[in-house]
């Protein structure tokens, strides 16, 4: 499934880069699409830590993204980095004691925080609280007026000097000189570069299993095993869990040999608000199917090679579960492999053997390919390699392939 997002810079008076803005894209087409705005919130966060990722997008920079009145919420802001995101308050959220509550929570939590194509009014008599919690105003070169923008400029100014102004829609080089005479710090416009867009594959995710983990989550009688297992069955959760692990968020780095350990690492609880931030987006997107047929494959292999794996005794049989799991991930994201696994915190010798290097799992991972794809001579010599007899290894398809498929279907 293909995916978009869109960066416009945001530039210092020197013309460096500060910032991104990110963008949600639902095509090749440079433009906004007609979407729910929740929606589009949801798509730049998953998209930006759990799919195409945060560095690949933005580097080291900071990146703005626009939130929603209903996704100023706590659940969300637990799960990423606050040294990342500047939290852009959109220009249509009314301005309540209500928000400001919010706004200070997420600022207790570290996040800086930026108005959206301010508009100063007369009638609100929350500013002074707001302002004090703000970090930048954006300002519209296109829309706004010079003497309106004069006035509020001067009352910052006077009032508000840790905020930074930044002049957004400058379209010419006498908007940038404006902006800079007037004092602003940031500018941002198609004077300095359009919003680029980055592509990117996400994998088909399965709501049902999303349901049935969240109900084991709840349960207090359920156990690790069981959730892990359940993960295990979705490939999509399962790419998406090493990758939170791994991500900016995450408060340490650690090479894992199963799901089981992963969830042990990312703790119930934040496993429950991220699943919580992925089925608000799911729920928002109809899945069309694409890509299906290869996750079934991912799922087959998996369970064909943990299988054999535990069959021979081998104590790590959940590495060799990823490894069929992980084998087709750069078909599924159309990606090179060898960068996918920079991305995963996977065992040295599950990246190996995913990266075409033989260790002792390459032959598990060969003969699960072979009978996933049929191909009888390359069987017969794959059972051989690994000493296993023909009876037992039709069992064995038979189970890794109907598992896969009650899990697609």
């Amino acid at each position: 499934m293909e995916i978009f997002l869109a960066r416009q810079p945001i530039f210092t008076n020197n013309e460096h880069i500060f910032a991104y803005e990110l963008l949600y894209r639902d095509s090749d087409t440079n433009a906004f699409p007609i979407i729910d705005g929740d929606r589009a919130t949801l798509e730049v966060l998953i998209h930006s830590f759990l799919t195409i990722g945060i560095n690949n997008l933005a580097g080291e920079k900071l990146c703005f993204i626009n939130f929603t009145e209903n996704l100023l919420d706590d659940t969300v802001f637990n799960k990423i980095p606050s040294n990342r995101i500047v939290v852009e308050i959109l220009e249509n959220i009314p301005i309540t004691p209500s928000l400001i509550e919010k706004l200070k929570y997420i600022k207790k939590l570290g996040f800086l925080i930026a108005l959206d194509d301010f508009i100063l009014h007369n009638n609100v008599n929350l500013y002074d609280e707001l302002f004090s919690l703000v970090n930048f105003i954006k300002i519209d070169f296109i829309v706004s007026k010079p003497s309106e923008r004069q006035v509020f400029e001067r009352i910052v100014k006077k009032n508000y000097p840790h905020i930074v102004l930044l002049a957004e829609k400058v379209e010419t080089r006498e908007d940038f000189y404006l902006a800079k005479e007037a004092g602003y710090g940031l500018f941002q416009g198609y004077f300095f570069a359009k919003p680029e867009i980055i592509k990117g594959t996400d994998i088909p995710a399965n709501m049902a299993q999303y349901f049935r983990i969240i109900s084991l989550l709840r349960n207090r009688v359920s156990t690790i095993e069981q959730i892990a297992e359940e993960i295990e069955r979705d490939v999509s959760l399962s790419f998406k869990v090493l990758k939170i692990i791994n991500s900016p968020a995450a408060r340490k780095k650690s090479k894992i040999r199963s799901i089981k350990q992963a969830v042990v690492m990312l703790g119930l609880e934040e496993l429950n608000h991220w699943l919580y931030v992925l089925m608000l987006r799911e729920s928002k997107v109809s899945d069309d199917g694409d890509g299906m047929a290869i996750v079934e494959a991912s799922l087959f292999r998996a369970k064909f090679c943990e299988l054999l794996a535990k069959r021979n005794f081998l104590q790590n049989s959940p590495e060799y579960l990823l490894v069929g799991m992980f084998s087709l991930i750069d078909t599924l994201l159309h990606q090179k492999m060898d960068h996918l696994l920079q991305e995963l915190p996977l065992t040295d010798e599950v990246i190996e053997t995913l990266s075409g290097k033989h260790t002792d799992m390459t032959p598990y991972l060969e003969l699960s390919i072979a009978c996933d794809e049929v191909r009888w001579d390359d069987i017969i010599a794959g059972s051989e390699a690994i000493g296993i007899d023909h009876a037992t290894l039709n069992k064995f398809y038979l189970e890794a392939r109907s598992w896969a498929m009650d899990i697609v279907g």
